[in-house]
C-alpha cells in the first residue's frame, strides 16, 4: 500500500484483506478498466473474481456464511476497488446495503433465506427509493402497495435509478402503503422483490426496461423498474413491519453514504497517482514539471485533500460500527469526499494538459466518473440540510 491514505489501528485480518484486494485491483481491474468502460461492458470476470475472494459476504455474519467484517473494513475495500474502477465498487454497493438491511431489520426467516446466498454472490441485491419525479423528496413516493383481501399486496408504480437493476436478483423497494401513521414518512414500507437477472418483464408485474445510457459510471447497469400489478406477499415486507420502511432505508443510506465517500476517496487516490507519475515524466523548460513550483504545490494540495477525505470517511465508518447514530458524520464524509474528489480529479486533469482530454489516458475516464459522486446518495445540498439539522439539535439553546 502506498503512503497516501493509510489507516492506523487495523487488525492483521483487515490488513490481509486489503492487501489481497489491492493486488486484485492492480492485476485484474486497472489493466482492463479502460476497455470495459469505453465499451460499457459489464465486468463479469472481475465480478466472478470478487466472488472467489468472498467480497460479497464481507459484512454478512459468519453464521450465514459471510466474513462478518465491519463497515470500516468494507469501506476500505471499496476505496481500493474504486481506485481501480468506480463501476466495480458500484456492483457491490447496493448488494451490501440490502444485506445490511436484512441483517439489521429482517425477520429470522428472511435472514436465513437470503443471507447465505448473498454471501456467495448467488443472490445479488439492489435497492430502490427514487422515482422519476422524486429526487431527494423520499416522502413524495407514489409507487403504491395496496393490501388485498387475502392479506397480500398489489404494487403499481415506477422506480428510477436502480444500480444493478438488471443484474440483481433481489430488490429492496420502498413503496407507499395504507398502514402506518398519517405522516408521510411513516406510511412507507420496504418490500423484498425476488426476480431473475435480465431485462424486460422479468416476473409477472415487474419490468426492467433496459440500461440507462450515462455520461460515466459505465459497465454497471442503471435502470428503471416498473411495477404493474405485481403480487407481493405479506412475508415479503422487510422485518414484517409495514410503515417502517423510511427508517429502515435511512439506516441503509448511512451505510451508502460511507460507501460513496469511500468511492470518492478511491478515485481521488487514483487521480493523484496518475498526476504525480505524469508530473515526473513530462518535461518542460528542461526539467520534469513536478519540479516547477506551480505543479509541486498542486500535488501537495491534492494529497492534503485525499488524506482529509479519507480520515473523515474512516471516522464515519467507525461511528456506525460502534452502533452510534452517524447521519451527520456520514453526511460530512460524503460531502467532503465527493467535493474534494471533483477538485482532485480536475487538478490531475489539468496537470495532464492536452493529453488528459484523450481517451487513451485514464484521467479522462475519472473526469466522467467523479461528478456522479456529487449526486449519488444525496446531493451536497441535501447533506448540508441533514448536517445543519443535526447540529442545531445538538447545540440547541437551553
Amino acid at each position: 500500500m502506498t503512503r497516501l491514505a493509510q489507516t492506523a489501528d487495523l487488525t492483521d485480518i483487515q490488513r490481509e484483506i486489503l492487501s489481497t484486494v489491492r493486488s486484485f485491483v492492480d492485476r485484474e481491474i486497472i489493466p482492463n478498466a479502460q476497455e470495459l468502460e469505453h465499451g460499457d461492458t459489464y465486468p463479469q470476470e472481475i465480478v466472478d473474481g470478487l466472488k472467489e475472494l468472498g467480497i460479497f459476504g464481507l459484512m454478512i455474519p459468519e453464521e450465514y456464511g459471510g466474513l462478518g467484517e465491519s463497515l470500516l473494513t468494507y469501506a476500505l475495500v471499496v476505496e481500493e476497488i474504486a481506485r481501480g474502477w468506480m463501476s466495480v465498487s458500484g456492483v457491490i454497493n447496493t448488494h451490501f446495503i440490502v444485506a445490511y438491511l436484512l441483517r439489521q431489520h429482517g425477520t429470522q426467516e428472511q435472514k436465513e433465506y437470503y443471507l447465505p446466498r448473498m454471501a456467495t454472490g448467488e443472490v445479488r441485491g439492489a435497492f430502490s427509493m427514487s422515482e422519476p419525479g422524486l429526487g431527494s423528496d423520499v416522502a413524495a413516493i407514489r409507487t403504491k402497495a395496496t393490501k388485498n383481501a387475502d392479506g397480500n399486496y398489489t404494487i403499481n408504480g415506477q422506480k428510477m435509478w436502480l444500480t444493478n437493476g438488471g443484474s440483481s436478483t433481489l430488490v429492496a423497494a420502498l413503496v407507499r402503503t395504507d398502514e402506518g401513521a398519517e405522516r408521510a414518512h411513516e406510511n412507507l414500507t420496504t418490500f423484498l422483490v425476488e426476480k431473475p437477472a435480465g431485462f424486460g418483464e422479468v416476473v409477472p408485474g415487474v419490468t426492467i426496461p433496459g440500461k440507462i445510457d450515462k455520461m460515466g459510471y459505465k459497465g454497471v447497469d442503471t435502470t428503471e423498474l416498473v411495477f404493474d400489478g405485481y403480487q407481493a406477499k405479506a412475508s415479503d415486507i422487510l422485518g414484517g413491519a409495514p410503515g417502517k420502511g423510511f427508517s429502515h432505508m435511512m439506516d441503509g443510506v448511512e451505510v451508502g453514504r460511507v460507501n460513496v465517500a469511500a468511492r470518492a476517496c478511491g478515485i481521488s487516490i487514483r487521480a493523484f497517482e496518475l498526476a504525480i507519475a505524469y508530473a515526473q515524466q513530462r518535461e518542460t523548460f528542461g526539467k520534469p514539471i513536478a519540479q516547477h513550483q506551480a505543479i509541486a504545490f498542486q500535488l501537495a494540495e491534492m494529497a492534503i485533500k485525499v488524506e482529509a477525505a479519507h480520515l473523515m470517511m474512516v471516522n464515519a465508518a467507525r461511528l456506525k460500527d460502534a452502533g452510534k447514530r452517524s447521519d451527520v458524520e456520514s453526511g460530512m464524509a460524503k460531502t467532503l469526499a465527493s467535493e474534494y474528489c471533483a477538485e482532485v480529479t480536475t487538478q490531475s486533469f489539468r496537470i495532464h494538459g492536452g493529453y488528459g482530454y484523450s481517451k487513451e489516458y485514464e484521467i479522462e475516464r475519472l473526469m466522467r466518473e467523479a461528478p456522479f459522486l456529487l449526486i449519488g446518495e444525496g446531493t451536497s445540498e441535501i447533506q448540508k440540510t441533514i448536517i445543519s439539522r443535526g447540529l442545531l439539535k445538538e447545540y440547541k439553546l437551553k
